[in-house]
């Protein structure tokens, strides 16, 4: 294949609509905008607008909140730590945590911390994982294999 061979697959692309270029183009004098009112005017912005009546988005009751404080967090499987140190971009003898992940590709943002899950096999022996939680499973997991993941403890004042 040749950069001169590379084409876009058929239909992906359309011929933009050339409007007001005659009366036998089929868009020309109004542009396929009708004529007059607000609708045929530029700048109109009536999404929502019912003709007078209560919009619907105001006729229907709100329900619940977004908790603005929620934690967002990366959510790691065990079958992907497992692959990484399998590919070698993780190394099972040294601690793995969220630096660590991240320059092993396995993540990309660290947002607010890294949860371990169980899903997929762990053959890593005597893996340390930080992570700011994990499922029981997981732990279990971790466990079997001989390994253990470190959580930070919080204490009550």
């Amino acid at each position: 294949m040749k950069l001169n061979d590379v084409r876009d697959n058929p239909g992906a692309t359309r011929d933009r609509k050339r409007v007001g270029r005659g009366v036998g183009s089929g868009t020309g004098k109004t542009s396929g905008s009708g004529h007059k009112g607000q609708k045929s005017r530029s700048g109109v912005s009536i999404n929502g607008f019912e003709g007078g009546q209560m919009p619907i988005h105001r006729r229907l009751p709100k329900r619940g909140f977004t908790n603005i404080f929620r934690k967002n967090y990366v959510e790691v499987n065990l079958g992907r730590v497992q692959a990484a140190i399998d590919m070698g971009r993780l190394d099972a003898g040294k601690p793995v945590d969220v630096p660590a992940l991240v320059s092993a590709g396995v993540i990309s943002k660290e947002r607010d911390g890294v949860r371990i899950l169980a899903k997929g096999q762990l053959k890593a022996k005597k893996l340390e994982i930080h992570a700011v939680g994990a499922s029981k499973a997981a732990i279990a997991a971790v466990e079997a294999a001989g390994g253990k993941i470190v959580t930070p403890t919080v204490t009550a004042e």
